[in-house]
């Protein structure tokens, strides 16, 4: 099992697939990083050699922000949004959706469960 930026790979995935296990990582990036160090994509997770790991991992951590550094830098950007008091950061701090969407029927996720009316028993 590979283990690279602290996130075990899972094992029998192509590689473009499993690299996205890792946070800040999505499937273009994942196949740029396949590409500069000359592996295919549908080579899985559990046929790669040693040389393999560490040629991923130094483009990688070379090149790309991931996992706790990453995770710190979408913290400080809503951090900064609702600081500023922005619309978009009114709406995080009130647990809204930021982007436009409709809230009248859908917005479940960000709203949480629905209340029922007061005072019903």
């Amino acid at each position: 099992m590979a283990r690279i930026a602290g996130v075990d790979l899972p094992k029998n995935k192509h590689m473009d697939r499993s690299l996205t296990y890792i946070h800040g990582i999505g499937l273009t990036s994942a196949r740029q990083i396949l590409d500069k160090v000359d592996l295919p994509y549908t080579m899985n997770s559990n046929d790669l050699a040693g040389e393999d790991i560490t040629r991923i991992r130094k483009v990688i951590e070379g090149e790309y922000t991931v996992e706790g550094d990453r995770r710190r830098e979408v913290a400080m950007d809503i951090k900064r949004l609702t600081d500023s008091g922005c619309y978009r950061g009114r709406r995080h701090r009130m647990g809204l959706p930021c982007r436009g969407q409709n809230t009248k029927n859908n917005s479940r996720t960000r709203k949480g469960p629905r209340r029922g009316p007061a005072g019903r028993k």
